[in-house]
């Protein structure tokens, strides 16, 4: 069976994912579409609008065949680490394809970006390195090198989409891997867009109208799929909430005040110092969106600082992640849900597979699942104790299974 691989977050699923769902599996012709999805902590830094197990659902019952989910260490990470955990997983699955969504639309810039790339890799990391010692953050630096390295390229590396989709085209080249690389044009909104003005919105929007005291139902349900509005509605029935980063600023609070400078200087994401001025924050912040600004600054992102509070929140050391990041294949492949066809297609895959198929929790887990656990448990810590454990029992039970 020909498949086709996604790397997806779907929080939520919305109209633009199911063009995206439709598109690829015309494109690469595939009889089942893989989605590779991050868990309870997202890309940028952020919790899961509703649990892993709800998008599934979504991307189950909207085109979807086989859903995947991403381990956190590779999940909350800067594009490159994010790519290389995605793209891993998809060989170790044997994906004969990869489909992303892109502002550029057209793969052809992505290569050649990629050849140029290489060819003045010394150049740009020359330049590169200069102008974060003057004080600029990562993106914007690169941005720079960018320009001053590669004044002629045609692809637009600092559009989000377009950064991680040459993330993706960078690890398959890199580890030379036998995936068909494939991107479509993102239509009608900004990944970045905060208000809804087409049926098919970015997931900001809707989440942006999703958590206002009076939120326009009609214009939320205009730019998802009925099944998602259904989930997203079970879930609020469930628990009571929408996962927002101020359900978690007590929590993340309580951690920082506790903590010694030193201890924080170990935790993922804490870097250059920024330790002393947590310690120094964390006495006049009063909200979670209080201690972003205070902390901001040309050097620290908001998403820098998001994924480092995330680490914070989840305890999520240096240790336990740096050897984790040089893995060459993934340990594991975690099943959080299939379809018919997704169940056909493991099954055909399960003497070919490069790592084992697991689906929940036991013991004797290897560490990136380990991480996994804890990080599940924190995700769940805003409901009250009741629904925290009926929640986290999902994480002990077998994947979801749809039936076509």
């Amino acid at each position: 069976m020909k498949s086709c691989g996604l790397v997806v977050e779907y929080n939520p699923f919305h109209n633009g994912h199911l063009y995206h769902v439709k598109e690829a599996r015309k494109i690469t012709q595939a009889d089942v579409i893989i989605a590779i999805m991050s868990g309870s902590f997202l890309q940028r830094g952020e919790p899961a609008i509703v649990d892993k197990y709800h998008r599934t659902k979504m991307a189950l019952q909207s085109g979807v065949d086989l859903v995947i989910e991403l381990p956190y260490a590779f999940a909350v990470q800067n594009s490159r680490l994010f790519a290389k955990g995605a793209v891993q997983l998809l060989h170790a699955l044997n994906s004969t394809h990869i489909c992303f969504g892109s502002e550029s639309g057209k793969i052809d810039p992505f290569m050649t970006h990629y050849k140029h790339m290489k060819q003045n890799k010394s150049q740009y990391q020359h330049t590169l390195k200069s102008l974060l010692s003057q004080g600029l953050s990562f993106p914007a630096a690169s941005k720079h090198a960018l320009e001053i390295t590669l004044p002629e390229l045609s692809l637009d590396i600092t559009k989000p989409n377009n950064i991680l989709g040459f993330s993706y085209v960078k690890e398959i080249l890199d580890a030379n891997l036998p995936i068909q690389i494939h991107t479509i044009k993102r239509i009608h909104n900004d990944y970045h867009d905060v208000k809804i003005t087409n049926s098919i919105a970015s997931a900001t929007s809707i989440r942006t109208e999703l958590f206002k005291e009076k939120s326009s139902q009609q214009a939320i349900q205009s730019t998802i799929p009925q099944t998602t509005h259904k989930q997203l509605m079970s879930y609020k029935k469930k628990v009571g909430i929408w996962h927002h980063w101020e359900h978690y600023f007590p929590y993340l609070h309580y951690q920082v005040i506790k903590m010694s400078t030193n201890d924080l200087a170990q935790i993922e994401g804490v870097d250059e110092g920024i330790e002393h001025r947590l310690k120094r924050t964390a006495t006049s912040a009063n909200s979670f969106t209080d201690w972003m600004e205070q902390l901001k600054t040309k050097r620290y992102t908001w998403t820098r600082l998001q994924r480092m509070f995330v680490h914070i929140l989840t305890h999520t050391t240096k240790q336990q992640l740096e050897p984790l990041k040089e893995l060459n294949k993934m340990p594991y492949i975690r099943v959080l849900g299939m379809n018919t066809i997704g169940q056909k297609y493991l099954n055909e895959q399960r003497n070919r597979r490069i790592a084992p198929f697991i689906s929940r929790y036991s013991s004797n887990m290897h560490p990136l699942l380990a991480i996994e656990e804890k990080v599940s448990r924190v995700y769940y810590c805003p409901l009250p104790h009741n629904k925290q454990k009926k929640m986290i029992r999902q994480e002990f039970r077998g994947p979801i299974i749809e039936r076509n």
